[in-house]
Order: structure tokens, then sequence, then C-alpha cells
């Protein structure tokens, strides 16, 4: 059971945030998909005895949380709906000793893409770059900001400092 722990640390869970990510960027929408094998492959992680009961309330309960603060966020059309399921679903991995710093990583990161954007939005598009259909959807001024970038970022740098990545990779 802790290699099956060990490759949805390893791999699946790097995999699904890349894929977030990219999809994201690309689309400006993260599939739903993606937020559902994230929280199956979370059962999974907890089916393999990792985390006692009361570890597992606090993964739900932090998964929880940031369900209901990023679902009012989405209802007051602050945040997309694929941000909110993937952060909530980032939530649950990461659980409450990872949950501060992974949403002020994720506020800085945001916060560069969102101005680094903006400023690129400023600018005409060289022509090799505006050929590309995403490139162009992404400059219009009217688009959103593929914010999932910096969710899965930030995912992937706090995740190796929690209670649960110990565990599992080094024993």
């Amino acid at each position: 059971m802790a290699t099956l722990a060990t490759f949805g640390l390893l791999v699946l869970f790097p995999f699904l945030m890349a894929y977030a990510a990219a999809s994201d960027l690309l689309t400006m929408l993260i599939p739903n998909r993606i937020s559902l094998a994230l929280g199956l492959g979370f059962c999974v992680l907890a089916a393999t005895g990792l985390l006692s009961w009361a570890e597992l309330g606090q993964h739900v309960g932090a998964g929880a949380l940031v369900l209901a603060v990023t679902f009012t966020l989405f209802a007051f059309g602050v945040i997309g709906g694929g941000d909110a399921k993937l952060a909530s679903v980032t939530a649950l991995w990461l659980g409450f000793d990872g949950l501060l710093d992974y949403l002020l990583i994720a506020s800085i990161l945001g916060g560069g893409l969102t101005l680094a954007i903006l400023a690129a939005r400023s600018h005409p598009l060289p022509y090799t770059i505006a050929r590309l259909p995403f490139a162009l959807h992404l400059h219009d001024r009217q688009t959103g900001i593929p914010y999932g970038i910096a969710l899965a970022a930030a995912a992937l740098l706090v995740l190796p400092e929690t209670m649960v990545w110990t565990r599992a990779v080094t024993g």
C-alpha cells in the first residue's frame, strides 16, 4: 500500500496538476475530470492507511473550508468554477499543514501571472505568436486570467513540505 501512496504523490498528483495548468492556459478551462481524478486519487491515498482517522478528517476539513470560500468567490464572479474546484481538491491533498503556504504561494504566483499577462496585453503580439489561437485568446482583454497555472504551481511547491509527503516518500 505504501507503493500506491508514493505513486499517487510522485506521479498522479504532479501529472494532474500539470494537466490542469496546461488546460487552463490553452483553453481557459479546468475540466471537471481533473478535479474528480484528484479527489478519487486522494480517496485511494486515504485507503492505503497512510493517514489516521483524525488526519483524514483534517484533510477533508481543509478541502471543505477551501470549497466553501472558493464557491462563494465563484458565486460572486471573482474566480472561475474550475479554479474553485482545483483549489478545493488540492487542499484535500495538502491538509491544514500545507494550506496557508499553498494559499500564500498561489496568491503571489497568481499576482505575478496577472501582472505579466496584463503587461503583455498592453503590447501587440508578435506575428509568430499571434498565429496561435490560445495566445490570441489569452491576449484578449475580455479573457480572464488562467489562475489554474498559479494554483497548480503552488501545489507542486508545497506538497513536498507536507506531512503526507514526508510519511509516504521517506517512510
